[in-house]
């Protein structure tokens, strides 16, 4: 591939992943991290040989304008996660509060002084 097809796939990638951004759950994200890396290795091994050019280098500055958005909503779905896993260990806890670990047949049996 060359630098142009790159840059190409890198500008509709984001373009697609911004118009979705706020409907997208962590899987639609992950999947967008590894597609994007795949086209950054790509763009830095065309870079290696042959610079960037100023256009080149404004249209990257441009698409990663884009990443504090993204990144915001990663940490939401960070943040959400992180609560049902909470939620869910109390749960959890209070559920084995109500649990019994004795056999229900079983009797106690007081010495007397």
């Amino acid at each position: 591939m060359d630098r142009l097809t790159y840059m190409t796939r890198l500008q509709r990638l984001t373009s697609t992943i911004m118009e979705e951004l706020y409907e997208a759950d962590y899987e639609n994200l992950e999947a967008f991290v590894e597609e994007r890396q795949v086209i950054i290795d790509g763009l830095v091994e065309e870079f290696s040989s042959q610079p960037a050019s100023l256009s080149e280098k404004m249209e990257i500055e441009q698409l990663l304008g884009n990443d504090n958005e993204i990144v915001a909503r990663m940490n939401v779905l960070r943040l959400e996660a992180q609560d049902w896993l909470h939620k869910r260990g109390q749960a959890k806890t209070q559920r084995n509060a109500y649990e019994s670990g004795y056999t229900p047949d079983s009797f106690l049996m007081d010495k007397k002084k």
